[in-house]
C-alpha cells in the first residue's frame, strides 16, 4: 500500500516509520524540507513540493495530514486544489472537532460532484 505523509514532526515522522517497517511505500512532505530528507535516508519518497508530493502518488491516491492545528485550513486547501475524485484526505491533525466538521462541509460537493 502506498500512503502519502504531510507534516513529519514527532508524530508524523514516526507514522512514518512504522509503515515503512511494515512494507508499505510512504511519500513525504513537510514545510521543513530537511524532515522530508532524513525520512528518504530510512526508505520513504521525498518531495520537495506539494505539488511533487501530489505527482508522486499513484492514484487513487492517498494523502494523511498530520499538521499543526494552526495551519490545518490552508494545507487542506491547498491539497484538496491538487488532488481528484476518488482521492482520499485523512486529517490526523489536533485540532477542534468543529472545525473538522465545518471542513468536511466544504469539501462535500467536491464528493458530491462523484454521483
Amino acid at each position: 500500500m502506498q500512503l502519502g505523509m504531510i507534516g513529519l514532526g514527532r508524530m508524523g515522522a514516526n507514522i512514518v516509520r512504522r509503515l515503512l517497517r511494515a512494507g508499505h511505500e510512504c511519500i513525504v512532505y513537510d514545510v521543513r524540507p530537511d524532515a522530508a530528507k532524513e525520512l528518504a535516508k530510512e526508505g520513504a519518497v521525498g518531495a520537495s513540493s506539494l505539488n511533487d508530493f501530489v505527482t508522486k502518488l499513484t492514484k487513487p491516491s492517498a494523502a494523511w495530514m498530520m499538521v499543526p492545528a494552526a495551519i490545518v485550513d490552508q494545507m487542506l486547501t491547498d491539497l484538496a486544489t491538487r488532488m481528484e475524485p476518488h482521492d482520499i484526505i485523512i486529517d490526523g491533525s489536533n485540532s477542534y472537532y468543529k472545525d473538522d466538521l465545518r471542513r468536511a462541509n466544504a469539501l462535500k460537493p467536491k464528493r458530491d460532484s462523484l454521483r
